[in-house]
């Protein structure tokens, strides 16, 4: 998802091949102090502090009185100025610190000390909780005079004492080596394999002969055997492995182990629960992501909190947002929705796309054989609108609709009928920051041509699946969807600018000829009148091959209209040859799936792990899934089935990428108030929440200071500052949803 700080993204460009290289060389450069007077022996100079924090020497030590009440971590800071950088040069920060009383979090930042203030690397460790003494290595992106060293304290209701000593910068150091604990070589989906589904692992090995394997039930009793099959090197991994297939073993247990080559796995169940729970927990995420509303601690126990952006101080609040200066001359009111991800931003294009498929996988559950929409009825997710008679996924799905219909531009004003791009924070905000305490301005961003279709495709589809259970609001959202329709037809090159970085991802496309495509698809099937017929027939992305190795997104919108007008019932002409498109894109991504040793229906040009790649593998699992509900295949059900192993836990990594599934789950993902990592007082994301995964980019500091050199599947680290693999979005989150239901359809 290439939409967070700009100024970061010329990194992708920095690092270029060696993403997938070998590690780089040490550099070469002798090493040399950046930083003066870091041992505070007789001065506290050059060192300064923010107006509302005291400081001085202690015991050879600079120790600063911080002030409590502050709202943002750089609100009270201590700090050098003038510190050169040279880019491509690797750099040693190094320090020790303490907090009294302990416990407080430190956002330690090497940047830049003028506008716009760029962050190059970041950490925010917990003082006197894991030790006194930090060190950290990573790889300037800039040349610069002048460099900055910080030290932000702020955002604590409470006052503190922080005392630090022996600060360094120390230039031309070798980049740390970031060797991940990966667990025993035998990689299985650590949550479940189906009774009557395949059962598929990986094992890494030296061997390049076949080797016996054991499946083990809890007590240690060999229940199956067989022998592996040698695939040599993955490139996706830089791995010697080999495949093993154990799915003749039909039989329901918990705490399975599958032993090869003198390892066990860890441990999995077979059976069906645990995929019942993960449809029920992958759409509950959505209710702790709302903006607007209190979350009921009794609903969802640990992540009761204030509402968010209601006006309320020290919110500046989104009951009244004005747009960026010369913009527009009103404000509107765009309370609710669902946060985009671990930002308070919200965004058209991608509560577009996410809507659709939280909607799509309720629309499936009507339509597929295998379909049981009683699932997802009223009552199943416990939001505070259940018991309404309305299934719950439908109540969830419209939080977020009313606030994409409030980001339409007015009547009367220029641009009318248009959606507004986004609306996020003047100003990038720190972590950890709950909602409600969030000080910035927010503002509306201008009207885009992709976010107005956004709009029009997902309120014409929420008009067909609504008007059972309210027949104004489907007719408030069809005539929407009419009116944003026309008006894109109006301005149809209206696109968001790439330079529109500054407080929330830019969300940036240039193209929206599939936008157009997946609009009219909409309207035509809640509709069928033929203008929308002939724009879906005339667009050239009708008959294009769309279905490509990276899968669909926010950016690439095509496939929601091709999988719609697969499956939902229509007249449209040439029906046929649109679902036989859909099951040729299956076959691929299921050839994919069987030429790859970790069994993945993923393999991007040049081993390039794209942003969010977790869901791009699930977006390409829902394709192989929607072929086996057009055809009744058991091949494309055995192939969606296997694509999810991959999430689970079969991968290189040996970690499940879904929050409280697996033995080892992801659970530090970036958020600002699923902060769990930073403040003990926070939760970690919910059970059911899906990492962004592998992205070779590593665009964030502290990927760059971990990851570099990566291959493939190591480009992920399970910490919150790596927002560019390890985020969490509303997006990625509704692949996990669509697919985590399909998969409970089949147990």
């Amino acid at each position: 998802m290439k939409r967070r700080r700009t100024t970061l993204l010329c990194l992708t460009a920095l690092l270029g091949t060696a993403l997938v290289a070998t590690p780089s060389s040490p550099a070469a450069a002798d090493e040399v102090e950046q930083l003066k007077n870091g041992t505070f022996d007789t001065t506290t100079e050059p060192w300064w502090t923010s107006s509302n924090v005291t400081a001085g020497l202690s015991g050879g030590q600079l120790c600063a009185d911080v002030p409590g009440g502050t709202a943002n971590r750089w609100d009270a800071a201590v700090g050098q100025n003038d510190v050169t950088l040279v880019k491509g040069e690797s750099y040693k920060f190094s320090f020790t610190a303490n907090g009294t009383p302990e416990g407080h979090v430190l956002r330690a930042i090497v940047g830049l000390q003028v506008a716009p203030y760029d962050t190059y690397f970041e950490v925010s460790p917990q003082l006197s909780v894991s030790g006194n003494s930090y060190s950290y290595t990573f790889t300037s992106p800039v040349d610069t005079a002048q460099g900055q060293v910080g030290f932000q304290l702020g955002g604590s209701a409470d006052p503190f004492r922080f005392c630090m000593d022996d600060v360094s910068l120390l230039g031309g150091v070798p980049p740390e080596v970031y060797e991940p604990d990966t667990g025993p070589r035998v990689r299985v989906n650590q949550v479940a394999y189906l009774p009557a589904g395949p059962k598929n692992a990986t094992l890494v090995t030296d061997a390049t002969a076949k080797l016996p394997w054991q499946l083990k039930s809890t007590s240690g009793t060999v229940v199956a055997h067989g022998w592996t099959v040698p695939r040599g090197t993955d490139v996706s991994s830089g791995q010697n492995v080999h495949s093993i297939d154990f799915g003749a073993y039909k039989k329901g247990g918990a705490g399975l182990t599958l032993v090869a080559d003198g390892e066990a796995s860890r441990p999995f169940d077979i059976g069906t629960g645990a995929y019942e729970q993960l449809r029920l927990d992958a759409a509950k995420y959505y209710y702790t992501q709302r903006s607007g509303i209190a979350i009921r601690d009794d609903l969802r126990p640990g992540y009761g909190r204030a509402a968010g952006h209601v006006n309320t101080a020290p919110n500046q609040g989104d009951k009244d947002v004005p747009c960026q200066p010369g913009v527009c001359d009103y404000t509107l009111d765009v309370t609710g929705g669902w946060y985009d991800a671990g930002d308070h931003g919200k965004y058209v294009v991608n509560g577009g796309i996410s809507t659709w498929e939280v909607l799509s996988t309720y629309e499936r559950e009507l339509l597929a054989r295998t379909g049981e929409p009683a699932r997802l009825g009223d009552g199943t997710l416990a939001i505070p609108e259940s018991g309404n008679k309305v299934p719950d996924i439908l109540d969830e799905a419209r939080w977020e609709l009313e606030f994409l219909l409030k980001m339409q531009v007015p009547d009367g004003q220029p641009l009318a009928g248009m959606a507004h791009h986004k609306i996020h924070d003047e100003q990038w905000t720190g972590l950890p920051l709950m909602p409600s305490d969030d000080p910035q301005k927010r503002e509306l961003h201008p009207a885009s041509t992709a976010a107005t279709l956004n709009l029009a495709a997902t309120a014409a589809q929420a008009a067909r699946l609504y008007k059972p259970y309210d027949k104004v609001f489907a007719a408030k959202a069809l005539a929407a969807a009419r009116k944003a329709w026309t008006a894109a037809i109006a301005h149809p090159d209206l696109y968001a600018s790439e330079s529109d970085g500054t407080g929330g991802g830019t969300y940036a496309d240039n193209n929206v000829t599939d936008e157009f495509y997946w609009a009219a698809a909409e309207l035509y099937l809640t509709t069928g009148e033929k203008a929308f017929q002939d724009h879906v027939l005339a667009s050239p992305v009708h008959t294009a091959d769309i279905f490509t190795p990276v899968g669909y997104d926010w950016a690439r919108t095509a496939a929601a209209a091709r999988l719609d007008l697969a499956t939902v019932p229509s007249r449209l002409p040439g029906r046929d040859k649109v679902r036989q498109s859909v099951v040729k894109g299956a076959d691929r991504y299921l050839a994919t799936l069987k030429a790859h040793p970790y069994g993945m229906p993923y393999a991007p040009e040049g081993n390039l792990y794209d942003w969010g790649s977790n869901h791009q593998i699930l977006h390409n699992g829902i394709v192989i899934a929607t072929a086996y509900d057009i055809t009744g295949a058991t091949k494309y059900r055995d192939g969606a089935l296997q694509g999810i192993d991959y999430i689970f836990g079969r991968n290189a990594l040996n970690i499940s990428y879904v929050t409280g599934y697996g033995e080892v789950n992801s659970h530090n993902q970036h958020a600002r108030w699923y902060a769990h990592q930073l403040d003990p007082s926070m939760p970690n994301p919910p059970r059911g929440t899906l990492a962004g995964g592998p992205n070779s980019g590593i665009q964030d500091p502290y990927a760059q200071s971990k990851l570099q050199g990566c291959v493939g599947q190591f480009c992920y680290i399970d910490d919150i500052q790596s927002w560019s693999t390890n985020e969490h979005t509303i997006n990625w989150n509704s692949a996990l949803t669509r697919m985590a239901s399909f998969v409970a359809d089949q147990g």
